[in-house]
């Protein structure tokens, strides 16, 4: 067998499997070089905001209700100084924003449009947000030909990225929610009978069942049901375990969190999250990636993050 027909095999492989599970996990795929690369680059990171978290000036404490400061605290496990920094990120954007609020309860708001916490879990777990502008060997997971492939069978060749996050779960912590991803938490019941958005989780660490490996319910995708936003253990809930190095996959409307981490070390991935092309970004990369830095990215990579790929100015 050659290797295009091999690849090929592959990706029929993982797409069944996800269309009928809603989840699949592909071994092997990062060399033990390019996985060193990763990991020097992404603890880098990790390490610069975690002792100086990115806070954008800007904004008026007056323009921003105090509801939204309750909800973020009622969601997330957010320690006090967390909370007042994603305030401010608040306060920085909506000043950006003509200072033009929500004109409905924060609880409606579409989860792309809101600031989530960099630093949760009481500081102990953190998420690094725009990573192609941070870690430049991250723009070869993007558009890495398999799971760029599986993508576009999944959401249409037109797809797009909509977020390029790090995630480093930390020792001693509990695990998540359980959730579908946005858009689908603000749509009512029946879910849409076909994917919105699929997540791609490059294992930076082993995925284990005592390390916060991913947690999936096989099958849920297919239930156009929501879960309730809770910690508490599903029945025929499964962990996506492997070796660092792996990918796991999954489809926006499949069941899933992130599980409690008991061991004495963070586990830490890549996320890249793509989208059908009519589904608005979770991340404004064209905004968010300087100029000079997205000209050096390939053509494909441009459009996945904008480039030709948004509501031209017309008239």
């Amino acid at each position: 067998m050659n290797h295009s027909t091999s690849a090929a095999n592959e990706v029929e492989s993982a797409l069944n499997h996800l269309m009928e599970h809603g989840y699949a996990v592909i071994e092997g795929v990062l060399e033990s070089d390019q996985l060193a690369v990763l990991r020097s680059q992404v603890d880098e990171v990790l390490a610069t905001e975690h002792a100086a978290p990115v806070v954008p000036e800007g904004g008026s404490a007056a323009v921003v209700d105090p509801a939204i400061e309750k909800y973020l605290a009622d969601s997330y496990t957010v320690g006090k100084d967390e909370l007042a920094r994603i305030m401010q990120r608040v306060r920085s954007t909506r000043a950006a924003e003509l200072d033009t609020p929500w004109p409905f309860d924060i609880r409606d708001v579409n989860k792309t449009f809101l600031h989530l916490p960099t630093l949760f879990d009481e500081d102990r777990s953190q998420r690094i947000w725009n990573l192609l502008k941070k870690v430049d060997a991250a723009a070869a997971l993007v558009e890495h030909p398999l799971f760029l492939e599986l993508a576009r069978a999944v959401l249409g060749v037109d797809c797009v990225l909509s977020d390029c996050s790090g995630t480093s779960i930390g020792p001693g912590t509990g695990g998540g929610a359980w959730h579908v991803d946005v858009p689908l938490g603000q749509l009512d019941e029946p879910l849409p009978d076909f994917p919105l958005t699929t997540q791609n989780v490059w294992m930076l660490d082993d995925f284990t069942e005592d390390n916060g490996a991913t947690r999936v319910v096989p099958g849920s995708h297919l239930s156009r049901r929501k879960p309730t936003w809770a910690e508490d253990d599903v029945s025929d809930e499964i962990a996506l375990t492997a070796p660092a190095g792996s990918v796991a996959m999954w489809l926006s409307n499949t069941w899933h969190r992130s599980g409690p981490n008991e061991s004495d070390r963070p586990r830490r991935a890549i996320l890249c999250y793509y989208g059908r092309s009519w589904i608005k970004s979770f991340n404004d990369f064209r905004a968010g990636i300087p100029r000079e830095k997205a000209e050096q990215f390939s053509q494909t990579l441009r459009y996945l993050i904008g480039y030709s790929a948004h509501g031209p100015q017309r008239g």
